[in-house]
């Protein structure tokens, strides 16, 4: 396993993640769950994303029994801020006493005494971004944290965190159907030395070359609620997708390979959200192919920034995000 090394602090991580999120969706078997965090740990993947949101806990507990009596081997990155939904009318709180608190409840539930990467969830719209940063910083002056991360920010919330905190890492949507990042918060990572991790590599399923329909997608899968999917937008969205299924072909690997492949080219790390070991062993494989130039370049033709249409998020969603 190649690795990089994650913000200032230059620690070292996998740069393949493994996002732990739809582990805790509806009907997801816990034992495959352990089986593929353990299969993942075993293939020398070190950074694994969770949060207390996920499961409502229930995620943080399961990666704690995973990690449990390997728990050097891992850089755990987990998030704290959202309370509720986004239908909710406060969905997310970053206030400094529900920081405190939800910081010393995931060190319980991830059976540990630090927390390698703690990332504020979403922004609250409500308290200064000065004020979350300054109660999570004073965990790292604990020890209970040892980096801070963001999600979901804009290039101005990014650089006023960094005046109270050196941001480690931003955690945000990007694959090759959601490359928005590209024209502002990407580069504004590189330029800070902040690292960047790509969630939902794979467009959230449209990326696997499985999806036709709504209907094809998993209970907890939230590609339904966007439109891209909806019947104005599918047809369109779909050719994009048999393209890069062709360019995929070619090249001789599969789609999702693709995708993760294009985006180590891209200097930032993916944490694709595997619940089976078929589909982890699937995403390994990406990290053998080698994508030239002239293939870069034809997926730059096939899918440049908006090709996709429609929004990543449901409306819900977008109100609490930073773009």
């Amino acid at each position: 396993m190649r690795t990089t090394t994650l913000g200032p602090a230059r620690r070292a991580i996998s740069v393949l993640g493994l996002g732990c999120m739809s582990m805790s969706h509806p009907g997801r078997d816990e034992e495959e769950s352990l089986s593929v965090l353990r299969a993942a740990l075993d293939a020398g993947i070190t950074f694994l994303d969770t949060a207390d949101k996920y499961g409502k806990g229930h995620n943080e507990r399961l990666v704690g029994t995973a990690i449990a009596g390997r728990r050097d081997e891992v850089t755990v990155a987990t998030k704290v801020g959202f309370v509720g939904s986004s239908r909710d009318a406060k969905p997310v709180d970053g206030s400094p006493d529900h920081i405190r608190r939800s910081c010393d409840a995931s060190l319980e539930r991830l059976g540990t005494d630090r927390i390698d990467l703690y990332y504020l969830h979403r922004v609250d719209p409500h308290v200064p971004i000065e004020e979350s940063v300054g109660a999570m910083a004073a965990l790292v002056e604990a020890g209970k944290v040892a980096q801070l991360g963001l999600s979901e920010v804009t290039v101005a919330t990014l650089r006023r965190a960094w005046d109270v905190h050196p941001v480690a890492a931003v955690q945000s949507e990007y694959s090759i159907a959601a490359r928005e990042v590209e024209e502002d918060v990407l580069p504004a990572c590189r330029a800070l030395g902040t690292t960047f991790v790509a969630y939902s590599p794979l467009g959230i399923g449209l990326l696997t070359g499985r999806v036709r329909t709504p209907d094809d997608l998993p209970p907890g899968n939230r590609l339904p609620k966007q439109s891209r999917m909806h019947d104005r937008h599918r047809a369109h969205n779909l050719r994009i997708v048999d393209e890069l299924a062709a360019i995929a072909g070619d090249v001789g690997c599969t789609l999702p390979q693709l995708a993760i492949a294009w985006l180590l080219t891209r200097d930032v790390v993916p944490i694709p959200s595997s619940s089976r070991r078929s589909y982890l062993e699937d995403n390994l494989g990406a990290l053998d192919v080698d994508l030239g130039e002239d293939v870069l370049a034809r997926i730059d033709e096939v899918a440049p920034i908006g090709a996709f249409r429609g929004e990543r998020k449901s409306s819900l969603g977008l109100r609490l995000v930073g773009r």
